[in-house]
Parts: C-alpha cells; sequence; structure tokens
C-alpha cells in the first residue's frame, strides 16, 4: 500500500529538538544583545539543518520543527488581532513534573488573522524545502476558547462583544478560515490543527472540577466540533488538514490522564483528514473508542517522544493490529504521540533520540504497510 497524500504512514507530530546554538541565540535576543533579524539568520540556519535531517531520516514531510516558537500554541494566538498575552502566577494547567511559566489569553476587541508572522515563516520553510512537500502546524480553534473561557473561567471577563458566546464562536470561525486560505495561497497543502481541549475532557478529575464550576463540557464539545467543520468548509480539495489531540508536552510530563471514550464519540465527527492520537502509555487508554472513527484516518501515536528508550519493533506492530480490529489498516497509521519538544525547553531526549524515533517509525511502517 503506497500513501502518497498525508498524513503518511509513517509521519510526524510537528516540533523538533531546539539546537543548542539556537536556544543560546533566543536567550541573547531576549537580553537585548542581539537584534531580531541576528536571531531570524540563526534560526534559519537551524531550520535548513533540520530540513535535510528531516530528508535523510526519509520523512515525507518537513515542517520547521516551530523552532521559531516559545511555545506549539501561544506564539500563534497572541499574534491574532484582538488576542493579549497575560501573565499569571501559575500555569493554566497543572503538569506532573517542572512547570511552564504561567500565561494566560485575553479578548481586547474583534479577533482576526490580519498579517500574521506565520505567515512569513511558513514561506521561508517552503523557500528552504525546495520542491520538498511541507507540514505546517497552528493550534486548534478550540484553544482559543479553551485557554480563556474554560480553564480561565473564574476570572474570564468577556468584551462587550463576546457576551454573547455565538459571536465569539463566529470570529474564531472567520479568523481561521482565513488562516486556511492564507497558508493555502502560499503554497501549504497540508496543515495540522494541534489541540489539548479533547484530552483535558477525557480526564475525569479535569470534567468534575471544570463541571462544577458550572462548565457543560457536552456542550463545549460540540461546539468546538461545530465550529471546526464550520472552519474545514474552506479547506481547498487539494488540502490536507489533521488534527493532533494532546494530554500535554513539557519537559517529558503531561496534565492530563484518561481513555478517549468520553470524547471519541463527538471528536470523530469533525471533518478532519486525520487524527493523531497518543496512544504510547496506559494513559491513553485501549483502542475501543475508535469504533466511532467509521472511515477516518487515525494516525497511532504508539512511539513516545517523551523518553529516549526506543520501542520494541515487534511489539508496536502488534498493537497497530490490535487497533486494526477497530480500524481497518488502510485507515491506520504511525507517528510518535506528540512532537519532541512542544515548547523550547524541549523533551528529555537527545537529538540523536529523536532521530532514532524517528528511523523506527520508519521501519515499523515500512513492515506493516510497504512504505
Amino acid at each position: 500500500m503506497t500513501i502518497k497524500q498525508p498524513p503518511y504512514t509513517y509521519d510526524i507530530v510537528g516540533s523538533f529538538l531546539r539546537p543548542q546554538r539556537l536556544k543560546r541565540a533566543r536567550a541573547a535576543f531576549a537580553a537585548g544583545k542581539i537584534s531580531r533579524d541576528e536571531l531570524t539568520a540563526v534560526e534559519d540556519e537551524c531550520i535548513t539543518e533540520l530540513v535535510e535531517s528531516e530528508k535523510k531520516v526519509g520523512l515525507k514531510a518537513v515542517t520547521d520543527g516551530e523552532f521559531r516558537r516559545a511555545m506549539w500554541h501561544l506564539d500563534f494566538l497572541e499574534e491574532l488581532e484582538g488576542v493579549e498575552h497575560v501573565d499569571t502566577a501559575n500555569w493554566s494547567v497543572e503538569f506532573k513534573g517542572p512547570k511552564p511559566k504561567g500565561a494566560q489569553l485575553r479578548f481586547t476587541g474583534k479577533i482576526g488573522f490580519g498579517d500574521h508572522p506565520f505567515l512569513k515563516h511558513y514561506a521561508k520553510l517552503r523557500e528552504i524545502a525546495g520542491n520538498y512537500p511541507t507540514k505546517m502546524t497552528i493550534p486548534s480553534p478550540s484553544m482559543l476558547h479553551l485557554i480563556p473561557c474554560v480553564r480561565g473561567k473564574a476570572t474570564y471577563e468577556p468584551i462587550d462583544r463576546y457576551k454573547d458566546e455565538q459571536a465569539l464562536f463566529d470570529d474564531i470561525v472567520t479568523t481561521y478560515q482565513d488562516a486556511v486560505k492564507a497558508f493555502y495561497d502560499l503554497g501549504c497543502r497540508y496543515l495540522q490543527f494541534d489541540d489539548t481541549a479533547w484530552g483535558e475532557f477525557c480526564d475525569a478529575k479535569k470534567r468534575a472540577a471544570y463541571e462544577a464550576e458550572g462548565i457543560d463540557l457536552a456542550e463545549a464539545a460540540k461546539h468546538y466540533v461545530t465550529t471546526i467543520n464550520r472552519i474545514l468548509e474552506a479547506k481547498p480539495e487539494d488540502m490536507t488538514i489533521t488534527t493532533h489531540i494532546c494530554r500535554g508536552n513539557f519537559r517529558s510530563t503531561w496534565f492530563s490522564s484518561g481513555g478517549y471514550e468520553p470524547v471519541a464519540k463527538t471528536l470523530f465527527e469533525a471533518n478532519y483528514d486525520g487524527f493523531f492520537l497518543e496512544y504510547d502509555s496506559d494513559r491513553a487508554g485501549d483502542f475501543e473508542p475508535l469504533r466511532y472513527a467509521k472511515d477516518k484516518i487515525v494516525v497511532l501515536g504508539l512511539v513516545t517522544s517523551k523518553f529516549p528508550e526506543l520501542e520494541d519493533e515487534d511489539a508496536v506492530i502488534e498493537r497497530i493490529h490490535e487497533a486494526e480490529k477497530c480500524v481497518p489498516l488502510e485507515q491506520l497509521r504511525l507517528s510518535p504521540q506528540c512532537g519532541f519538544s512542544s515548547t523550547e525547553e524541549g523533551n528529555v531526549l537527545t537529538e540523536d533520540d529523536q532521530w532514532a524515533k524517528c528511523a523506527l517509525i520508519k521501519r515499523i511502517a515500512e513492515r506493516v504497510w510497504g512504505a
């Protein structure tokens, strides 16, 4: 079976470990020791080297590793019109280990896509990659509601425009439809919406806490799927848009736990071209919720990006065939469970480790699907 359209039989979520010289350059820029142009030059050099490494390991589409971001989502969301970063004492969810610096989002006016800096980031990736296929990752539209309105419900004060919450969802739709069209016009044919909302809605403790605050999670989930599907109506036929569902990824730790059963039926109503699902630990539960996938493509995140130890090939293949009891093999794919560096700090493994993981996934896919 030869898969020419993404998601591929062996694929990646998107982020890669930042080289030390990139980390040093970002720190120097933050301290005012180098200019933005000097930082951009280092970013360009590191992304060029990354793309060559991605090609060398055999990936069928390359990313920029999210090298220009501090975090997988906030850098994008904060640059939308009408959205503002707010420093806070604590992160908006509790990681089971090291904690990121606290942050929250606030709406200051009507949200919009505008002349977003990520367009230049993607254009540069295309220039570096040449004719090689590229993949762009951005946070899901769900995150634009989840962070201020669900996680931050206790302090959320809607502006007049968003006192009617439907107006907020309508503006999210317009904003993301504009983003889809803008990336497409630059040549993007493989776009991914990264999303931790569903991972949180899988977690029994988080569900109980949110419901205690008066949040109707079933209603929120339906709003998210409706919003996503309205956005996907703007997707051209020759563009692939997938999603990655995450339970947290910071310095090899996490913040959500629980199988997909509470959300699967609603989640698979989203008209994505593929669902990257974490399945690297018991925290993700069993494959039974995949019965709701129907004709959808499911990318199994069976290889962890959190730790360096290589999984046993035969054991991973056995799990793929176990998932096949719920979803036909031709609808299954393989990837790491998450990116290797959802934040600039990165997970606790080396660059050699991350490439060994990618090579492992390729070998397994060749054994299972032949390509």
